[in-house]
């Protein structure tokens, strides 16, 4: 927070970062900004590219993860979800809701307090959070609301150069699980897309208020799908007793100073 807080202005900091609550510390709060994605198309991008890697080189993925085993390299994803590798299960699967959620050690359990206070933060403390699914918008938020920084971002987008560069980023060997998998996979990530609907809609009402027309493409896992999955899906199990008075506790930890 210091550092950041030192570095002469205009500038953008960009890294994977979980919430800090500048506030807290008595320290000026940066304007934050984020993007997010279809919860199992980001797991599935991620499953292969550590494996793979993308097309910017061959061998891009050995020097990513050059202690990584063929049996592992090799693992078919139908079989590490359903024989549930600790790679496709929680708290691995728990990944998007954590960055809104925070520095207190409960952000990082899967359940519903997380995902509670990853909302709160989103509407307290973000000014935009918009969804990779609907890019373009995205982009056309960011030049509205921050021109300083991102004024003809989404020409730059849409030039050639960027274009070639941006087909050499396309994950290697990436392919869809078994609809029994997926259905597995979703069960798990309930909450992260509890969070990911959230956010979609914030993102809309938000486009909607200034009159911006969507130019959005298809979801990569369409709503009717992913309701026939839930629907074949157990209810989640019940919350943490003791939810209540650790959420009393957390709230305390993570706001006041």
């Amino acid at each position: 927070m210091k550092n950041i807080s030192k570095i002469p202005q205009p500038f953008l900091y960009t890294r994977h970062v979980h919430f800090l609550n500048f506030t807290r510390f008595r320290i000026e709060e940066p304007v934050y900004i984020n993007i997010i994605r279809d919860p199992i198309s980001r797991f599935l991008s991620n499953y292969f590219f550590r494996r793979f890697g993308d097309w910017r080189g061959e061998q891009n993925h050995l020097i990513r993860t050059p202690g990584m085993k063929d049996d592992e390299r090799y693992l078919d994803i139908n079989v590490c979800i359903l024989e549930n590798y600790p790679e496709c299960s929680n708290p691995r699967v728990f990944y998007i809701i954590p960055y809104f959620c925070g520095q207190h050690p409960q952000c990082r359990e899967p359940g519903a307090w997380a995902l509670e206070r990853a909302k709160q933060n989103v509407l307290e403390n973000y000014l935009l959070v918009g969804i990779l699914e609907e890019l373009e918008d995205v982009l056309l938020m960011l030049e509205r609301l921050l021109p300083h920084y991102f004024s003809g971002v989404l020409d730059i987008y849409k030039s050639p150069e960027y274009r070639k560069m941006g087909n050499l980023t396309g994950t290697v060997r990436k392919h869809t699980p078994t609809v029994e998998a997926l259905q597995v996979l979703y069960h798990r990530m309930r909450y992260e897309y509890e969070f990911y609907d959230f956010i979609r809609d914030q993102f809309h009402l938000m486009k909607k208020k200034i009159g911006l027309r969507s130019t959005s493409r298809p979801p990569a896992y369409p709503p009717d799908f992913l309701r026939e999955l839930a629907l074949r899906t157990p209810e989640p199990l019940d919350e943490d007793e003791e939810l209540d008075s650790d959420l009393e506790d957390a709230n305390s930890w993570l706001i006041h100073p």
